[in-house]
């Protein structure tokens, strides 16, 4: 049986090649009437801009978390009333991202009060990151707020999925528990070209897993835009 990965995540099927893997979960959501289409939005267009040309390259103060960050800590189920689809929503949602983490352990917030945005564009976690319920409101919270990218040593299946799916976070792995290694507001650089995390302030490199195929699908912009671009599925006519 042979699969396709994202990541070292597999999915399995009798003769699936890594585009028919991305079909299937086009097929799958499209009869589900679930989508989340702002990753193309102009707000997101001109919020995802990195400046140096390369999408998988980002540099930027860390945001630093712990082991089992959940779903309910990203974005609280009160917040989820709001629909990333309409431009306005799509913001307020990301100004609640990570409001959940408890203020006792996390004195630095990841937005700061009266702020919209976050000033991280590297978010570091432990085990088990965005573990809980399955919403996909959790990425798009945090890619909403600014977010680009989050380095974690495992994530919950879904979560990781949902990061790809929405186009709005690129979910790295690292065998290396950064969270005990770094510290927030360090200044770092992750590069999925060269799998590597580099401390800008002392040269130190810590290595990542491959994001494999997880990553063009981000690069378009989730699994839509991926299918239209390569021809999976037909490009509306507005």
């Amino acid at each position: 049986m042979a699969t396709a990965s994202f990541s070292g995540r597999t999915l399995q099927g009798a003769h699936t090649s890594p585009l028919q893997a991305h079909q299937r979960i086009v097929s799958f959501r499209q009869k589900r009437g679930r989508c989340y289409a702002v990753r193309t939005s102009p707000i997101l267009s001109a919020a995802k801009g990195t400046g140096s040309g390369n999408r998988r390259v980002i540099r930027g103060p860390c945001f630093v978390t712990r082991d089992n960050i959940d779903t309910d800590q990203i974005i609280p189920a009160e917040y989820l009333t709001l629909v990333p689809s309409k431009a306005e929503e799509y913001e307020k949602l990301g100004s609640y991202a990570l409001i959940g983490l408890p203020t006792e352990l996390y004195t630095k917030r990841f937005i700061e009060d009266g702020e919209m945005k976050t000033k991280y564009p590297v978010v570091i976690g432990g085990e088990n990151f965005g573990c809980g319920s399955s919403r996909e409101h959790a990425p798009v919270a945090m890619g909403a707020a600014g977010a680009r990218v989050v380095v974690a040593q495992t994530y919950a299946r879904i979560f990781f999925r949902n990061c790809v799916s929405t186009g709005e976070l690129y979910p790295c792995e690292t065998g290396v528990r950064l969270c005990d290694e770094l510290e927030t507001d360090e200044e770092v650089e992750v590069d999925m070209e060269s799998d590597v995390l580099t401390v800008l302030r002392t040269g130190k490199q810590y290595p990542l897993t491959p994001i494999g195929d997880a990553g063009p699908v981000v690069d378009a912009g989730g699994i839509f835009e991926y299918a239209r671009q390569t021809g999976m599925m037909k490009a509306t006519v507005a």
